[in-house]
C-alpha cells in the first residue's frame, strides 16, 4: 500500500491532476497533513461535544446532501437548536469538500454523484457492535440499500479530535484480495444472478414496489454485499492478510477508495466523511476497479 502525501494543491497542472486520479484508482490513500477543509474553532468544539448516549444505536450520524437531513441523532438527548446546528455544519462540510474536490480531482467532476456524509463521534475502540457492523475489521465497503451499479465508493476523512490519530489498518487493493479469495472461498457473481429479482419481490412484498428501484442490486452489487460481510467475518483473512498502519494526525485528511481498499479503523474519536460515488466512465485507470477485476473472472459483463 502506498500514502500519497500532498502539501499543497494551488496551481496543480491538469497531469497533476489526473495522476492523483490514477493514485486513487490504483488503491494509494491520499494524505493531507493539513487539512484543506476549513472549520471554525466554534464549530469544532460543539461537534467534539456531541456523545450519543447509547454507542449501540448507529456507528454514526448520517448527512443527506439531497434531502437536508440527518439521520442517526440520539433522540434522548438531542434537542431542537443542537440538530439544526449540526445539519447546518454538516451542510456547508459536504459543500465545502465537494468544492474543493471539484477542482482537486477535476477529470471526475459532473461524472460523481454526491453520497452521504457522516459525523462520528464515538470512540472506535473496543466499541461493542454486532460483527458486520464493526469498524475495526478489515472490510471493503458496499451499501445493503444503495446499490452502486459499478460506480467507485471514494470517501474523503477528516480527523477532527483536538489532539489524538485517528489508527487505521489497510491492506492490499481488491485485486490481490479478490483473485486470493473469491474462487476458493465466495462464489464469483454470475450475470443470470437473481439477486435483483429477490429485491424486488421483497420490496414488493414489503409495499415498496417500483417506488425503490435502488434496491435492485446488479450481480456486481450482490457480490460487493456478500464480500463485505465474508471479509469481516473470515479468521483466516483477519488474522494473516497483509497489513499496512497509518496514524492520521489531529486536523489532517485523507482520501480513498474504500470499495477497493481492505481497511479497518482501530482507534480515534470525532471524524466527519464525505462519499461520493464515481461514474465507472469517469475512471482514467479502470483497468485497476473492481467490477473490471470481477467481470474478467467471471467473463461477463455483471451491471
Amino acid at each position: 500500500m502506498s500514502l500519497v502525501t500532498i502539501t499543497a494543491t494551488e496551481g496543480a497542472s491538469p497531469e497533476e491532476k489526473r495522476e492523483w486520479c490514477e493514485r486513487l484508482e490504483a488503491g494509494c490513500i491520499l494524505f493531507f497533513p493539513k487539512s484543506p477543509i476549513a472549520l471554525t474553532e466554534n464549530d469544532l468544539l460543539f461537534l467534539r461535544g456531541q456523545q450519543q448516549t447509547d454507542s449501540s444505536l448507529h456507528k454514526n450520524i448520517a448527512y443527506k446532501p439531497k434531502s437536508d437531513e440527518l439521520t442517526g441523532v440520539d433522540t434522548k438527548t438531542a434537542n431542537p437548536a443542537a440538530v439544526d446546528r449540526l445539519r447546518s455544519i454538516m451542510r456547508g462540510y459536504s459543500q465545502s469538500v465537494t468544492t474543493f474536490l471539484t477542482g482537486f480531482l477535476a477529470p471526475y467532476a459532473g461524472r460523481w454523484r454526491l453520497d452521504y456524509a457522516s459525523f462520528r463521534p464515538q470512540e472506535e475502540q473496543g466499541r461493542d457492535l454486532p460483527l458486520r457492523r464493526r469498524n475495526d475489521l478489515l472490510h471493503t465497503d458496499a451499501f445493503p440499500t444503495r446499490p452502486t451499479h459499478g460506480a467507485r465508493i471514494l470517501r474523503f476523512f477528516n480527523n477532527i479530535h483536538a489532539t489524538r490519530t485517528r489508527d487505521w489498518v489497510v491492506s492490499d487493493p481488491f485485486r490481490a484480495v479478490a483473485t486470493k479469495y473469491a474462487p476458493a472461498e465466495i462464489a464469483l457473481p454470475r450475470p443470470d444472478s437473481a439477486a435483483g429479482r429477490a429485491m424486488k419481490s421483497l420490496a414488493t412484498g414489503v409495499g415498496l414496489g417500483a417506488a425503490v428501484p435502488s434496491f435492485k442490486r446488479s450481480p456486481y452489487d450482490d457480490f460487493m454485499m456478500r464480500f463485505h460481510n465474508f471479509l469481516k467475518e473470515n479468521g483466516e483473512f483477519q488474522s494473516s492478510c497483509a497489513k499496512y498502519d497509518y496514524q492520521f494526525p489531529a486536523g489532517s485528511s485523507w482520501m480513498v477508495y474504500t470499495d477497493m481498499v481492505p481497511h479497518a479503523v482501530l482507534a480515534g474519536q470525532y471524524a466527519l466523511e464525505q462519499t461520493y460515488l464515481v461514474a465507472a466512465e469517469a475512471m482514467v485507470a479502470p483497468e485497476h476497479a473492481p467490477l473490471t477485476v470481477l467481470e474478467e473472472m467471471a467473463g461477463a459483463k455483471l451491471i
